[in-house]
């Protein structure tokens, strides 16, 4: 932290001034707020060196320039059309596009521009601003006045050259500097400031009357919660839903909401088109983008908004989200607070406190230091939360509710591929490595979902800041998680793990990781990582007393058990890995048979036996397969004089869940198929069958094998039985189980524990299947005994 703050005396004055800012500015205007700041957040500069160059370097039409950037910029774009003073991404842009423009501004017209710069504020006008002062070229005099939105460039201090060598290629990004950004740009803190205070124009409102909302405007429908938490408010309350959606009409609206609930898993249905309405709108644009009209009706009809839309881009910078997030939510409390009084829920981020060093993340713990946060995307949640709590200072009822990383769902596994907790987790199961984290403060999609429309639905939760982060993960928790899922990871300090990550996503070329890619380069955007990485644990106190009154689901540590469904989706999407079959073994222990076989017809005298090492690279492979993986020998003469080797081998866990042949009479317990190799290079085959009967023998039916054996593409020649021996099944398969000696004594027994209880539970429902069957068909008096009955 010396590197942020130098100065004790300047530190607490920043932090005196953030403070006053949020109580609303203390009587200071913007110019007086950004001067306090700028005082003591940024060094001094000196005024001869820029000028200096100034007098000899060629003048500039910054404005000719920032028209020629927005003319190529516009290629890029749907409508092939970019305003100077448009941000290249609100148009339409995305981060790809954004790298080919950097090419092509340099290849055409011999402009560099460093990509993360045209991330921070990609508005031609402000890219061709700086691209002069960084070159220190001149502004003629017709083209020094700066637009609206813009701070004029004389009355800041000069920014701190950025030093990173400028894009060359379309393919890769520039590496990361060796000292990112310390502080936040001038020009960021000062559009901030400016923002913050047009809260202060917000109408003056009453207190809405406390009962559950029927009516409820939804921003962010088509987004990963807001989708969840649609289907959740249809749920759980009796509500109508006005679905905010970006697009052309009401036809192409309704088509882009049923398309974002199907990706999701959700359900799309006549009966949710039924009670809700799609507005086609933009959380961008005045007013929402509707008409006077339908604003007016909205303002006296609607009893709650909602508000969850937002930019997810950890790459670009504030002037390039303010829109969406901060003018977006201001909007929405211009809304609640014009006819009306209606409560105002907006969805925040704990992003509002990543600044690296923090101490504490309460719900009611002050907020991160606005010139410690270097990222546009935390500074546009924090100055957005910031905002709307001086719109409470107007009597607005606004309900903040804070997520971390939004997981996966536990039962669908639908999960969001540009959530930063999303590609962390995929980077973890990919490449088997984990940065040495302090806390991840990450919740499953559907218990966030459900909390925070509980909050919605509860008056008495309203006006209040919510986290809802869950149980935070510890380094120690994923590892165990990981281990226990059969993949074993390194632990690696922070910088070590980026870069590994991002050779490796370099040379293997992942379409769905290169968001991930493109977050680990980003000067910024490794600031907003860093803070994520070594925060603290985020407190919920107030969430976890609200969610035991309301006697909902409790939170839980999002763990292995949590991630199964969307490991296996990550898995699927090309995005992460499981454990295979030719993996290291996680638990494995030996299983030998003797018995006889023979030709069909003829009596079974040949004797067979069977030395088999049976192992499960992961308990996913068992809860989603209920397969064992199987290597060993067979020794038969009847196939060869030498032992024949079990090439690949697999035993399936009650196959079809035991459900029973031959009219009931048998249950299948475990299924046998064997691929073999004889010395002379033959290839066999080998299909065994353990069942359960309704009889006393149930111990000996654990362990008889009915096996039948054939050349490979023929059919089966040998038939017979073989059995494991009764003194060597404790032996071998309870106490000779062994389990990968890269665990812990106490994961070694966990692993023992788990493996032992779900295979005793699954062969306990076997056994007693067919007991089951029996006892029904006895008590079954009201019918026929039927001709296989009366031969039992």
């Amino acid at each position: 932290m010396g590197d942020l703050n130098d100065d004790a005396s300047a530190y607490a004055g920043a932090r005196a001034t953030a403070e006053s800012i949020e109580r609303g500015g203390g009587g200071l205007g913007v110019n007086d707020l950004l001067a306090k700041v700028m005082a003591a957040g940024m060094p001094a500069q000196t005024a001869a060196g820029p000028e200096a160059v100034a007098d000899t370097a060629p003048a500039v039409d910054v404005a000719t320039l920032a028209a020629t950037i927005a003319t190529t910029a516009g290629r890029y774009l749907p409508g092939k059309h970019l305003s100077p003073d448009a941000d290249f991404f609100d148009a339409g842009g995305t981060s790809v596009h954004a790298v080919e423009l950097v090419a092509e501004l340099e290849r055409e017209l011999g402009i560099e521009f460093d990509l993360d710069e045209v991330f921070a504020d990609a508005r031609p006008i402000s890219l061709a601003r700086r691209w002069a002062e960084a070159t220190g070229a001149s502004v003629t005099p017709a083209t020094t006045a700066a637009p609206a939105t813009l701070p004029p460039p004389n009355t800041l201090p000069a920014p701190t050259p950025h030093t990173a060598p400028p894009s060359t290629t379309t393919t890769h990004l520039p590496a990361a500097p060796s000292t990112p950004y310390s502080t936040a740009r001038r020009e960021d803190l000062d559009q901030i400031l400016a923002d913050l205070a047009l809260a202060d124009r917000l109408p003056f409102t009453g207190s809405p009357e406390p009962l559950p909302p029927r009516r409820i405007l939804l921003t962010g429908a088509t987004g990963f919660l807001g989708s969840h938490m649609l289907l959740d408010l249809l749920r759980h309350s009796d509500a109508h839903v006005y679905c905010l959606v970006r697009a052309a009409d009401e036809t192409a609206a309704a088509t882009r909401l049923g398309e974002a609930l199907k990706s999701y898993k959700l359900p799309w249905s006549s009966e949710i088109r039924r009670r809700i309405t799609v507005l086609p709108g933009d959380i961008r644009r005045p007013h929402l983008g509707l008409s006077d009209d339908l604003w007016n009706s909205l303002a006296h009809e609607l009893d709650s908004i909602v508000g969850v839309a937002a930019a997810v881009d950890f790459l670009r910078g504030y002037h390039s989200l303010r829109q969406s997030n901060v003018l977006g939510a201001l909007t929405l409390a211009e809304l609640a607070a014009t006819g009306r009084p209606k409560p105002l829920h907006h969805i925040s981020s704990v992003a509002v406190f990543n600044e690296v060093g923090i101490t504490a993340m309460g719900e009611d713990d002050p907020l991160a230091h606005i010139d410690r946060l270097i990222a546009g995307y935390d500074q546009s949640k924090w100055a957005a939360e910031v905002a709307l709590r001086r719109a409470r200072d107007h009597g607005l009822i606004v309900t903040a509710m804070r997520p971390g990383g939004i997981g996966g769902h536990t039962k669908t596994g639908a999960y969001n591929p540009q959530d930063l907790s999303s590609g962390f987790l995929s980077a973890f199961g990919r490449f088997r490595t984990v940065p040495a984290f302090h806390y991840l403060n990450a919740a499953p999609v559907d218990w966030v979902s459900r909390t925070a429309v509980a909050v919605v639905c509860e008056p008495d939760a309203w006006g209040y800041d919510y986290h809802l982060t869950g149980v935070p993960n510890t380094l120690d928790d994923v590892v165990r998680d990981m281990a226990f899922g059969g993949m074993h990871v390194r632990v690696q300090e922070w910088d070590e793990w980026r870069t590994d990550v991002v050779a490796r996503l370099r040379s293997e070329e992942i379409p769905e990781l290169a968001f991930l890619s493109r977050v680990l380069q980003s000067p910024t955007a490794l600031k907003l990582c860093e803070a994520t990485i070594k925060g603290p644990a985020a407190l919920d106190h107030r969430t976890a007393a609200l969610v035991e009154a309301l006697g909902l689901p409790p939170a839980a540590r999002y763990d292995a058990r949590a991630q199964l469904k969307t490991f296996e989706k990550l898995a699927n999407d090309g995005l992460g890995r499981l454990p295979q079959k030719d993996d290291r073994p996680y638990l494995w222990f030996t299983e030998t048979t003797e018995g006889t076989v023979g030709e069909f017809g003829r009596p079974t005298d040949t004797p067979c036996s069977m030395a088999l090492t049976l192992s499960i690279a992961s308990m996913h492979q068992l809860v989603s397969e209920r397969r064992v993986d199987v290597r060993g020998t067979l020794t038969c003469p009847a196939v060869h004089p030498e032992p024949v080797t079990v090439e690949r081998g697999d035993i399936v866990v009650r196959p079809d869940e035991g459900i029973p042949d031959q009219h009931g009479l048998r249950h299948q317990l475990l299924s046998y198929r064997l691929e073999l190799v004889d010395a002379d290079g033959g290839r066999w085959w080998l299909d065994g069958r353990k069942y359960a009967r309704a009889r006393r023998d149930v111990w000996r039916q654990t362990r008889a094998l009915t096996v039948e054996i054939g050349r490979e593409g023929e059919s089966a020649i040998l038939t017979g039985e073989v059995v494991v021996p009764a003194d060597s099944y404790v032996r071998d398969q309870i106490d000779g189980i062994k389990v990968d000696p890269r665990l812990t004594s106490q994961e070694k027994r966990a692993a023992k524990l788990t493996w032992l209880a779900w295979f005793g539970m699954e062969m306990g429902r076997g056994l007693l299947g067919p007991f089951a069957r029996v006892a029904a068909d006895l008590l079954d008096l009201r019918r026929t005994t039927t001709p296989t009955e009366r031969n039992r």
